[in-house]
């Protein structure tokens, strides 16, 4: 009855998403819901943790229904060393109680539930039994590996690392069906795990696309006192927001609005964007010293004298001069546990064409930072080394082009030299920066190829479609058996 459900829309089933972690910082998790409640007729249930608001497509969805778990508190790193391995024991625990109590008690009784992969302990555990009890099918969909990620922390030999491993192994075979992310992961289960997954692959949702001159001049508007204020002293941005904001909010730092015009200055520095989560997994040192490294390339091509105060130069560039290479402003967005140190390095960095602002923006705001940028880039390396960075499927969306991380599989995504560039440190980042951007607006053709091939990309996939012909069949499959 349920499989008819889903695949002929009549009585409405139910399905129930299972995150543990932050809902809002879950996207592929929340296309699923949304995929499930349109365009497989399902009421779901989502139960995670909180923190995050979530896309406003979600909140306004009568058939979605979030369930917000109480946050484990965050606190393991301070304790006394001998206590941390009790805690790594006595967290999963409260964790697994509390999931059955949601899972089991809380809401009402699904057909399915689809369960994200990692973290694995206690997740697929509690799953399983929750799936047993209510009579329900359990499809997990595997992002990365979870023991992968535990090891970045206790190293390979742990033997929490070992026992990890073998909960994710046992339980992940439990499952009905299994969903990944690339080929590589999906040879991976089938060869060493013997696990069967279909390949669902990320695809933008519809939001995510170019950013029209209108919506780039309102979200600078609403950006610029986020602009305006440097990590540092001062930089090559902030000095000209000062000067930009005394005009008024009709001229941002990259658009002014002349009757009933938005154009872009053709002094603008370029806008760069990579979103990070700020774990040990993304090295944003390489980034840094890449910076570094265009900041100095860039004065010795230009023969400038290391005694010339940076104030003179930022003077001249907001009287209109043009330079060979423009100055960069990195955004970088996303929370998470290395941010203050790393907001510390770039304090300490003497730069004088390039500045980096951090936030956090919207699920709203983000698609438009990203349809408004020049370059994204990637620092996501994969624990496992067969997961892609979902970022960069949402800045192809954008048709933003991308340098990212060279690692196993992410030619699978990126396409050198039709939609992105792959760098493997930070002299070779430092150098693609050189090349896109000389001419800067309207003279860097290699960059214009890029986009192209990006934007061509963005706009051939899309998550309904692939969702649609992957995992809605796997779905009425597997609940029809049930």
């Amino acid at each position: 009855m349920a499989g008819q459900n889903v695949a002929n829309k009549g009585r409405r089933g139910r399905a129930c998403v299972v995150v543990l972690g932050d809902i809002g910082r879950s996207p592929r998790m929340q296309y699923h819901a949304l995929s499930l409640a349109n365009q497989a007729s399902l009421e779901v249930d989502i139960v995670a943790y909180g923190g995050s608001e979530p896309h406003t497509a979600l909140l306004a969805n009568q058939s979605i229904h979030i369930h917000t778990m109480t946050q484990w508190p965050t606190a393991r790193q301070s304790l006394p060393k001998i206590f941390q391995p009790i805690m790594l024991l006595f967290k999963p625990l409260i964790q697994f109680a509390m999931l059955l109590w949601y899972l089991c008690v809380k809401i009402p009784s699904p057909d399915v539930f689809i369960v994200q992969n990692p973290p694995s302990v206690p997740t697929l555990v509690a799953v399983k039994w929750a799936s047993w009890l209510r009579q329900s099918t359990f499809i997990i969909d595997w992002h990365n590996f979870g023991y992968t990620l535990l090891a970045l922390s206790l190293g390979r030999s742990s033997r929490f690392v070992s026992v990890y491993k073998w909960l994710e192994k046992h339980y992940g075979k439990m499952a009905d069906a299994s969903l990944c992310v690339t080929r590589a992961m999906q040879h991976e289960l089938a060869q060493n795990w013997g696990i069967k997954a279909t390949v669902l692959y990320d695809q933008p949702p519809d939001f995510f696309h170019p950013a029209s001159l209108k919506e780039r001049h309102k979200l600078f508007c609403r950006l610029d006192k986020n602009l305006c204020q440097p990590l540092g002293v001062e930089d090559c941005v902030s000095k000209e927001t000062l000067w930009v904001d005394n005009q008024g909010l009709n001229e941002t730092l990259f658009t002014t609005e002349v009757g009933p015009d938005i154009l872009l200055k053709p002094n603008r520095p370029a806008l760069l964007v990579s979103s990070t989560s700020w774990t040990p997994d993304e090295d944003f040192g390489i980034l840094l010293e890449a910076a570094v490294m265009y900041d100095r390339r860039v004065a010795a091509i230009l023969n400038e004298d290391d005694s010339v105060d940076e104030q003179v130069i930022w003077k001249e560039i907001s009287e209109g001069k043009q330079c060979l290479y423009p100055r960069l402003l990195f955004i970088i967005t996303g929370k998470g546990p290395e941010k203050e140190k790393y907001e510390e390095k770039i304090r300490r960095l003497n730069l004088k064409r390039v500045a980096f602002r951090t936030m956090w923006l919207s699920a709203e705001d983000y698609p438009l930072l990203l349809g408004s940028a020049d370059l994204g880039v990637c620092l996501h390396t994969s624990s496992s080394g067969l997961d892609l960075p979902m970022k960069v499927v949402d800045m192809f969306g954008c048709g933003l082009p991308v340098c990212a991380v060279s690692y196993s599989c992410i030619k699978e995504l990126v396409k050198v030299e039709q939609n992105g560039l792959l760098f493997s440190s930070s002299s070779e980042l430092a150098g693609e920066l050189l090349m896109l951007f000389k001419g800067f607006p309207h003279e860097c053709d290699a960059l214009k190829v890029l986009r192209d091939g990006a934007l061509e990309i963005g706009s051939s996939a899309r998550w309904d479609t692939e969702w649609e012909g992957h995992a809605k069949p796997l779905l009425t499959e597997v609940i029809s058996k049930s």
